[in-house]
């Protein structure tokens, strides 16, 4: 566990659950707040969050490959492509990232 907020790939792992998380926080809550309840408010706070987190995971992922030493053609491309997917970053951190030993920094 303490590895997980020490290693760069830790927090590659924890930027994939927050963007993953704002995402449903996003859709869920912010959206229907929206357009049910005519509050924009929520979408308009939490957008630009999100947008952060997104952006924070894109760093991150090449951050990582680049120490890890992963080839784009069979891993860097994966994780990317999980982050445009909706909740792709909940299945590439559960399919990919946490049978990955991260290097000792």
């Amino acid at each position: 566990m303490k590895d997980l907020f020490t290693s760069s790939l830790g927090r590659l792992r924890i930027a994939g659950f927050l963007e993953g998380a704002s995402l449903l926080l996003l859709l869920f809550v912010a959206v229907p707040f929206k357009y049910l309840a005519g509050q924009p408010q929520p979408v308009q706070m939490l957008g630009p969050i999100h947008g952060a987190l997104f952006t924070w995971f894109v760093i991150n992922t090449l951050y990582v490959a680049v120490e890890q030493g992963w080839r784009f053609k069979t891993t860097t491309w994966k994780v990317l492509l999980a982050c445009m997917i909706p909740f792709g970053t909940f299945y590439i951190d559960w399919y990919l990232l946490r049978h990955t030993s991260a290097k000792k920094e």
